[in-house]
């Protein structure tokens, strides 16, 4: 029974992980430690050899869509975030590691209902109608727009290079600290930031996630923390099998419904660990 649970629950997640293609670290960490019974720090380590197991996986087919510079890139730069975010975590206690945590699960959540609510309105949104009068309006418009934006274009790259190696840090920061893949940060920094579209964004930030895995775990290497390998990696094996049922599931479903019911797992999951922090303290 002890190496059955580990893998049902890691069959679970992988599933809701193949269906949203995120959210495997935030609910491993809570699983890690009131399913299976490990503390905070150690499932915040044992989570992110999940994160990373899981993501290369995922990242070998889908490997055609990954921009593999750019990625390279923005998880070298995250690297230094997940050293600082793996430091934090070893001064913290562990009734505030999942305080903190379940503060991180409600702002996920927020996300999530808002991403859904967005989607809703896209779908129902009509395609505008062009008069000709708008549309000559609006190309001289966008030849002002062009002239602005080549004169300023110096200036502005700098500001991009700024804005990249704040969010890779922030993101590695976010990985180290809690042992989450940080791939609900992750997707949304490249498609604004780097205008990679959804799935160029999605597929890239596998790659972002398994550096940014790695670095948290080899933070810890000179630490007391423990990885629990009897339960990790059957938890990681089987999540790596529910990933490509969830993938399947998705053509049932509606994206909008999905991301709605995933805003809701993370709220109540948030309510469970505050309730079971508040009892534990």
């Amino acid at each position: 029974m002890s190496l059955l649970l580990p893998i049902v629950v890691g069959i679970c997640v992988g599933i809701i992980v193949g269906l949203l293609g995120a959210g495997g670290g935030i609910l491993s960490v809570p699983i890690l430690v009131y399913l299976l019974g490990q503390s905070p720090h150690n499932a915040a380590a044992g989570s992110l050899l999940i994160v990373g197991a899981t993501s290369l996986i995922a990242l070998v087919g889908r490997r055609k869509e990954v921009h593999w510079k750019q990625g390279a890139a923005f998880g070298a730069l995250s690297i230094t975030g997940s050293f600082i975010g793996s430091f934090l975590n070893s001064l913290v206690s562990p009734s505030l590691l999942m305080y903190l945590f379940s503060a991180l699960l409600v702002i996920v959540a927020g996300l999530m209902f808002r991403k859904a609510a967005k989607e809703k309105n896209a779908a129902g949104e009509k395609p505008r109608t062009m008069t000709p009068d708008t549309d000559e309006n609006e190309q001289l418009s966008n030849k002002n727009t062009r002239g602005n934006e080549n004169s300023q274009r110096a200036n502005s790259r700098l500001h991009h290079w700024i804005t990249i190696i704040i969010a890779a840090v922030l993101i590695g920061v976010l990985t180290g600290f809690f042992g989450v893949g940080g791939g609900f940060a992750v997707v949304p920094a490249l498609t604004l930031i780097m205008h990679f579209d959804m799935k160029e964004a999605s597929a890239t930030s596998l790659l972002v996630m398994v550096i940014a895995s790695l670095a948290g775990l080899a933070a810890r290497m000179d630490t007391a923390i423990q990885i629990d390998y009897l339960n990790v990696l059957p938890f990681a094996f089987a999540s790596m099998i529910g990933g490509p049922i969830g993938a399947s599931l998705t053509r049932k479903t509606k994206s909008t419904t999905l991301t709605f019911l995933f805003a809701i797992l993370l709220l109540l999951v948030a309510v469970y660990t505050l309730s079971a922090t508040l009892l534990g303290a």
